[in-house]
């Protein structure tokens, strides 16, 4: 992607500007932001996916009870006679992950690349009635919200109080003050920073894709790492044995002994300690399929031509791995410049594939039989 190049998607500002000036720091209203954009998938459509156990679904509805707001919140799957009726306003169903499922949602998502894809999480869809949403909030990630279908009226804003209206399913700003108004069309998007309260409420029936990013949690991050790292920790931190040959009698047999401390301690640095070790479970977490994700195994040809990453694959790769779907390899020269293409471009050519090694065609050999990849047509 040339960065540098204005996108009308971004109202005329190219990635870079987009990146400098409002990524993680302030709002984006784009009129027309995809002139003649529809819904890639229709209310019948989604009402079949929110059926099946491979989509997460979520129902949010809201009515007035005794003169309070009364919210309720399910998860799916749906069986099509369990959604409200259609002409029942103020219900949201929530489809996560859209981009797994329908390669029109996915190749939406390409265009969002200019993020790298370690960032990059998936494509929701909201369907609602009119008056439907899911209350005033804040997310902790960058999100564009891309209409659809119909109008949905947003409000949004920074907020101070962050504080949540007690005893409710869902977490809603109890003192919601917006700062911006506005109803989206279709092809109209809002980009929000992360901790932007909005509130989005449809007008009329209406559908609104959102492409939401994953931002790591430190703590969930260090949890990921340090699980990973057990595996191997014997390897990394050696098999040397604690011993104590000046160690005195003592008097308060309970307390630890320093030099223990000081040994486990050691330990446990040098497990975190080798760069290579550390690199490889930071890049087999972030390209973990999610819960829900399986391949079809299949049998491939090994005179196989161009190939493309399957729409549920993730690749990426640092200096000196590869990554994909949780597997980390080493690579370097050629073979590591031809997976890095495949993993930039989610395509490789033919002419391309000529150059790789046995090694490399080997490796795509055993991806294509796993149901990562797939033979261009």
């Amino acid at each position: 992607m040339n960065t540098t190049q204005p996108l009308q998607m971004l109202g005329g500002m190219s990635p870079e500007q987009f990146m400098k000036r409002h990524w993680e720091k302030k709002p984006l209203l784009v009129r027309q932001a995809i002139p003649g954009f529809s819904a890639l998938l229709d209310r019948s459509e989604l009402f079949d996916l929110a059926q099946g156990d491979e989509v997460e679904s979520r129902l949010i509805s809201k009515a007035d009870r005794r003169g309070k707001r009364g919210w309720q919140f399910k998860s799916g799957p749906f069986p099509r006679r369990s959604l409200p009726p259609l002409k029942q306003p103020n219900w949201t169903l929530l489809l996560q992950g859209m981009d797994l499922h329908h390669v029109g949602v996915h190749q939406l998502m390409q265009q969002f690349r200019f993020v790298p894809d370690a960032r990059l999480d998936d494509v929701m869809i909201s369907y609602a009635t009119d008056g439907g949403g899911v209350g005033p909030h804040f997310d902790s990630y960058d999100v564009f919200l891309l209409q659809a279908h119909g109008q949905r009226r947003w409000r949004y804003g920074r907020q101070k109080d962050m504080s949540l209206v007690s005893g409710m399913p869902l977490k809603i700003l109890a003192n919601f003050v917006p700062e911006f108004d506005e109803v989206l069309n279709p092809g109209d998007m809002l980009y929000l920073p992360p901790r932007y309260a909005h509130d989005g409420i449809a007008v009329g029936e209406c559908m609104t894709y959102s492409i939401g990013f994953r931002s790591p949690n430190r703590g969930e991050l260090a949890r990921e790492i340090l699980q990973r790292l057990s595996e191997d920790a014997g390897d990394l931190a050696g098999e040397a044995i604690y011993r104590d040959p000046r160690q005195e009698a003592v008097s308060t047999p309970a307390a630890i002994p320093l030099a223990l401390h000081d040994f486990a301690h050691d330990a446990m640095l040098a497990a975190l300690r080798d760069p290579d070790a550390f690199s490889c479970v930071l890049g087999e977490h972030l390209t973990e399929p999610k819960a829900n994700v399986w391949f079809q195994s299949c049998i491939a040809r090994p005179d196989f031509d161009g190939v493309e990453l399957d729409q549920r694959t993730r690749m990426m790769y640092d200096t000196r791995h590869i990554f994909i779907n949780g597997e980390g390899f080493r690579a370097s020269g050629r073979d590591a410049a031809l997976m890095h293409r495949l993993a930039n471009e989610r395509r490789l050519e033919r002419a391309l594939l000529r150059g790789a090694s046995l090694d490399a065609r080997t490796l795509l050999l055993s991806w294509l039989q796993a149901g990562w990849l797939h033979e261009l047509e």
